[in-house]
């Protein structure tokens, strides 16, 4: 095959996007033939392989940009298997002189992609990887002594110095075709669906796919952000994007974005929305440095970054750990949360906050158990931000809460869904109680009860744990590794 006929390889991963996607971009721009792949191989992912929620948005976001392909004159190839073994295949049906991806940052894929380029290179195949994940890359951000940044706020502060790149687009431009197709197997045949359907309502609530990702950019920009700020706090109410299993999935890129997010703030008036836009940029900054803490201390996805923290008393407790789970903790706030979390894949930020701490520091169970449980039923599950998420509220991480910071289930229900509109949606037995009430259920009057049709510990369960025995308990273990 003359060299100017060899294809190249673009190897997709979780960049699940046309636009914006510099690996897809360079390729076409080359003008050889391109061959979309996407290849199958959880084994790759170490400890971490994607759960249940995130496999049912993968199948659905690939079979999304497997039907925009066809529309540009080409199509996606399916593989399972090593990726090692795969890419090495491919390059040998196609005849490709090169693969060219967008880098991921997760440990084990970075050993992974480093010994797949040293094969590729060793049979004079070009390789190019690129970054179409982050915004700034986290062995290119350093602080003034030359390490990694431990604190979010002077993290940020330098980043938010430094250049942005323009988005990555091929326009309209058809993508050059092989003048023969390698073999695929069915999207079907990656198993991804679950074979008893606990995601029944997912599609109620979310619709994977690069189009989806753009539409509900557009709709936030153009409406909840000025007050996102504020609104962010509140679960009832429509404050937030949504955006993150689109950011995660990479159907949209954070140039995208970060652009999309900088013109709507260059248009705002002064002090009319800007505050919004500015806590909506910093939320993408927290991303950022998830990815950042992950990639330079790769071990605390299972171990603490405070090494002290590996000597902490935590419980074993399984009942209290299903509990927790199922959402029956007694604690409304806590409950509803986990039931949002189990019926739609995905849980309000200030209630994943509440419900961690209620986990690590009310029942006093390992944080490592709360993020796996967030891996396997969230749909936006990153391993660097969830990584992030639970050793901040377990205190235990990088610029962490401190450990004596307990958050009250009752005050913060109180303060955050002052009227218990969010727990009536998802804990529909609590629905009559007088907002009074429904954030303490077990202080409501007998009558009051029964006219809301509560039996107490039958119809809705009494507290596991008693709040301030348990924070008393929770600053007495923290006392004991202090003290080592």
């Amino acid at each position: 095959m003359a060299e100017k006929d060899s294809p190249i390889l673009v190897w997709f991963r979780l960049d699940l996007r046309l636009d914006d996607n510099p690996a897809l971009c360079r390729a076409v721009e080359s003008g050889k033939p391109v061959v979309p792949v996407f290849i199958w191989s959880p084994e790759d992912d170490g400890n971490w392989p994607p759960g249940g929620a995130s496999r049912w948005w993968l199948h659905h976001s690939l079979a999304s940009l497997a039907g925009s392909l066809p529309q540009r004159g080409s199509r996606l190839i399916f593989r399972v298997g090593s990726a090692a073994g795969i890419l090495d295949d491919l390059v040998r049906e196609t005849g490709a002189s090169a693969v060219y991806w967008n880098r991921r940052y997760e440990p084990d894929l970075v050993n992974r992609d480093a010994r797949i380029k040293k094969m590729l290179r060793g049979q004079n195949v070009e390789v190019m990887s690129h970054n179409g994940n982050l915004l700034f890359e986290p062995h290119a951000t350093r602080n003034k002594a030359g390490g990694p940044f431990k604190v979010f706020s002077p993290f940020w502060k330098h980043c938010s110095q430094r250049e942005v790149g323009d988005p990555f687009t091929i326009g309209d431009r058809r993508i050059p075709s092989p003048a023969k197709w390698p073999g695929s197997v069915r999207l079907e045949d990656l198993s991804l669906l679950p074979t008893v359907d606990w995601a029944a309502e997912f599609p109620a609530w979310w619709t994977p796919g690069e189009s989806e990702a753009r539409r509900r950019l557009d709709d936030f920009l153009s409406g909840p952000v000025g007050d996102y700020s504020e609104e962010r706090n509140y679960p009832a109410r429509d404050g937030v994007s949504r955006l993150s299993p689109h950011l995660h999935f990479g159907e949209i890129g954070p140039r995208r974005l970060f652009a999309g997010a900088q013109g709507k703030l260059k248009r705002a008036r002064s002090g009319s929305g800007r505050a919004g836009i500015s806590k909506f940029l910093a939320e993408v900054g927290w991303r950022e440095f998830a990815h950042h803490l992950l990639y330079h201390y790769p071990d605390t996805s299972e171990n603490p970054l405070r090494p002290e923290f590996s000597r902490f008393p935590w419980r074993r407790d399984r009942a209290s750990l299903t509990a927790w789970r199922k959402g029956e903790t007694g604690y409304p706030i806590v409950d509803a949360g986990m039931r949002q979390l189990w019926r739609t894949g995905w849980m309000h930020n200030r209630v994943r906050m509440i419900a961690g701490s209620f986990l690590v520091k009310d029942l006093l169970l390992p944080w490592r158990e709360g993020a796996r449980w967030f891996w396997d039923t969230l749909v936006d599950a990153d391993l660097a931000s969830n990584t992030l998420g639970w050793q901040w509220v377990a205190g235990c991480g990088a610029d962490a809460a401190p450990y004596f910071r307990v958050f009250n289930p009752v005050l913060q229900g109180k303060k955050f869904d002052v009227d218990g509109d969010y727990i009536r949606q998802w804990i529909p037995e609590l629905k009559e109680l007088p907002g009074k009430w429904i954030h303490c259920p077990w202080d409501a009057p007998k009558d009051v009860l029964d006219a809301a049709g509560i039996l107490p510990g039958k119809t809705y369960p009494t507290p596991i744990i008693d709040h301030h025995e348990a924070r008393l308990r929770a600053l007495r273990a923290f006392e004991t590794i202090k003290k080592l």
